[in-house]
């Protein structure tokens, strides 16, 4: 799967990996977070006997790669199965599913080698078939990002446009773990239904770049950010004059970035599962090591030391003032990756309206306890707080407490 080489990058991955292994032969693959369950979440529910028997075969960490791939093979053969029978709306459905696995596949791989590259090829290819037969129109698009290179995305439009008509369009990075191409549901996605066209890209480090070696520093998801903005204004569908980033995960990070380098070409900046932590410290240094190999990865990293004093440059401080659009972050109370007293700290310099929900006894991904369960959906919240930025609506400043029986607490922000 990997080199040893690269598995000594982490001291605590080289020392800490039989105790990865004991714990998921305990508790299985999403020990660290529920990657499982976020990543067919777009597919719907024909994907859950995929993704949940690769679960139940893991029973170690090298065991990953082998078992999504292994998935994700048979979920292509049925898609090319279905289209030589001329069965596409089937076809469409499973291409969908298999390039989600080979994406998760390439997840355990902290290096490009054979299998990673492979892996690479094929989640793209699925995913092309699936833009091919799609039931809205679906654009595969490389945006120029540096000499010679580009970041890719797929641009999701709700319906297939009339002559003339523009969309409001959301920009939507995913984190460090995930991809482009879990960040539009196949079905009923939240952007889409409400209107927008979905543009979901990889960004520095994310994805496919690290496979063209566009790695993430500090700030240059901020100039990416810049570049697929001048990409889509040029759009003949997209109105340029309504737009809105948001991000998940690590993407709480680079949205907020994105949102900053824009200015006030963007309307709003909406983030979930936050990643506010100047220097990363809980993220890299207290959490599953995990973490700190892919981040290595996407940054190009293979000294640990040289990596340390890279990671203490990424804050948002600097940049809170920059941003000029409303904010909206989401929370859970209890996050180990970032405590949330760093996004209060990154909020107080934020200086226009801000919604800062925030989960009771959740941790970073939200949906696995009972506020978010039984409170209001944190994406619904988020979709319909973005369509009111594209329509005009000027937003209060406001702190919701959603608690653990779903009840909720609004007070004006300060």
């Amino acid at each position: 799967m990997m080199r040893a080489k690269t598995e000594q990058r982490v001291k605590r991955w080289h020392d800490q990996r039989w105790v990865v292994d004991s714990v998921i032969q305990a508790i299985g693959m999403e020990w660290d977070q529920a990657r499982l369950a976020y990543t067919m979440y777009p597919c719907g529910p024909d994907a859950a006997l995929d993704f949940r028997g690769v679960g139940m075969r893991v029973r170690k960490f090298s065991d990953m790669h082998r078992e999504l791939a292994a998935a994700a093979r048979r979920r292509e053969i049925r898609a090319e199965t279905f289209e030589k029978e001329g069965r596409l709306v089937s076809a469409r459905e499973s291409y969908f599913i298999a390039s989600l696995l080979w994406s998760a596949a390439r997840w355990p791989i902290f290096e490009n080698n054979e299998k990673s590259i492979h892996y690479n090829a094929r989640t793209v290819a699925c995913y092309d078939k699936f833009a091919k037969y799609a039931g809205h129109p679906v654009e595969r698009i490389e945006v120029p990002f540096g000499r010679g290179k580009s970041l890719p995305g797929y641009l999701h439009l709700p319906h297939r446009p009339r002559s003339g008509e523009k969309f409001p369009c959301v920009l939507s990075l995913d984190g460090m773990d995930g991809s482009k191409e879990i960040m539009c549901s196949i079905y009923g996605d939240k952007f889409l239904e409400r209107g927008f066209a979905n543009f979901v890209y990889d960004g520095p480090g994310q994805g496919e770049c690290t496979f063209s070696e566009i790695f993430v520093t500090p700030t240059n998801h901020m100039d990416a950010a810049k570049a697929v903005y001048t990409r889509l204004a040029k759009h003949p569908n997209i109105d340029a004059d309504r737009v809105v980033v948001t991000g998940v995960s690590f993407g709480s990070y680079f949205g907020l970035q994105a949102a900053a380098a824009l200015g006030d070409k963007v309307k709003g900046a909406a983030v979930s599962m936050v990643c506010h932590e100047p220097g990363m410290n809980s993220i890299m240094d207290m959490a599953s090591p995990s973490f700190k190999m892919r981040f290595m990865y996407m940054a190009g990293f293979d000294d640990e030391r040289r990596f340390d004093a890279f990671k203490n440059k990424f804050t948002l401080l600097p940049q809170a003032g920059r941003i000029k659009c409303p904010v909206l972050i989401q929370a859970g109370e209890d996050d180990e990756l970032s405590p949330i007293e760093f996004s209060h700290a990154l909020l107080d310099r934020i200086k226009t309206p801000k919604k800062f929900v925030v989960y009771e006894g959740e941790r970073h991904g939200l949906g696995g306890g009972s506020s978010s369960n039984l409170g209001e959906n944190w994406l619904t919240m988020l979709a319909d707080w973005c369509l009111d930025r594209v329509n005009g609506k000027t937003p209060p400043s406001e702190h919701v407490f959603i608690n653990s029986v779903g009840q909720t607490t609004v007070t004006p922000y300060r």
